[in-house]
């Protein structure tokens, strides 16, 4: 993308005093006259750059601006490369480690010492997400639309939407879009989708950054109360944090949280093999009971 290369070359110019057009061209592997143009967007965006003709010239920055000098310190580049990383756990491809190589040029200093921070946002679905993305994000690139079946809590439906922004949040991946269908703008989750597959050109709409806050996207519309068995102490704070309840004399866990729907309580309770006794809401005790009496008759001995 261009955008990738601009940053390349800058960064080039910044870390080293001079450099040739075909240095560049051979370094980002494209012709002398995308190099040339590219030099031109940077000058309009108000880096100044000198060219020099003849032997020893080349391309600089001008020395005034030497200042800027480390605009990318070492720990800058490192910190940039383990987010590039990240990117690639989950594109399938090298692309992200490649740029980040070509930004780093001439400065074998910077991407030496412990790479300390690793980050790898696939998921066990790894293989067929790194499809769903790359094809999304080519999409978005394209301006087209998207069009896959989707599995919702509330059923299945085939959706088009129209693509803006591939989202990883709540240690998933999703998609936020125009969906046609609802006619408003949408968040879905991409491993919910099946038939995924890229449509037709579509004229951008204005699309604002989403609003992912937990508590507007997962609302606490039902408070939960239960006393859980203590030896579950570790999933409680991993799930809902350290202040999530108050230990019993008996060792047992007071657990007090909101949920955004009733299905998710009584699966998660039940989750907890019967050490986990649901206090709140009251009437839900009476379906975890029902739950337990289909149980218990499906399991049954004949």
């Amino acid at each position: 993308m261009k955008i990738d290369r601009l940053i390349g070359i800058l960064s080039i110019l910044l870390q080293q005093d001079r450099v040739t057009a075909p240095y560049l061209a051979e370094t980002f592997e494209v012709s002398r006259r995308t190099i040339q143009r590219d030099l031109e967007a940077l000058c309009k965006a108000g880096i100044p750059i000198a060219t020099t003709q003849g032997a020893g010239g080349g391309i600089s920055v001008m020395e005034g601006y030497r200042i800027d000098r480390t605009l990318l310190t070492s720990s800058d580049m490192q910190a940039i490369l383990a987010g590039l990383r990240s990117l690639d756990s989950v594109s399938g491809t090298n692309r992200y480690a490649q740029l980040m190589e070509k930004m780093s040029a001439g400065t074998s200093s910077v991407l030496a010492g412990d790479n300390h921070i690793l980050i790898d946002l696939a998921s066990w679905y790894k293989a067929s997400l790194a499809e769903k993305i790359e094809l999304i994000h080519s999409a978005i690139e394209q301006g087209k639309t998207i069009r896959f079946h989707y599995y919702a809590p509330r059923g299945e439906s085939d959706r088009t939407v129209e693509p803006y922004y591939l989202v990883f949040q709540w240690a998933s991946w999703y998609v936020w879009g125009w969906c046609r269908g609802k006619e408003d703008f949408r968040l879905f989750k991409l491993n919910r989708m099946t038939e995924l597959a890229a449509g037709e050109m579509f004229e951008k709409r204005r699309a604002a950054y989403p609003n992912l806050r937990t508590e507007r996207v997962f609302p606490a519309n039902v408070q939960v109360k239960a006393i859980i068995s203590g030896k579950y102490k570790w999933r409680l704070i991993e799930e809902y944090g350290a202040g999530c309840y108050v230990e019993q004399p008996d060792g047992r866990c007071l657990f007090s949280f909101g949920f955004t729907d009733r299905d998710q309580i009584l699966t998660w309770i039940l989750s907890f093999q019967g050490e986990a006794e649901l206090l709140e809401p009251v009437d839900l005790r009476d379906e975890l009971r029902q739950i337990g009496e289909t149980l218990g008759k499906t399991y049954e001995r004949t």
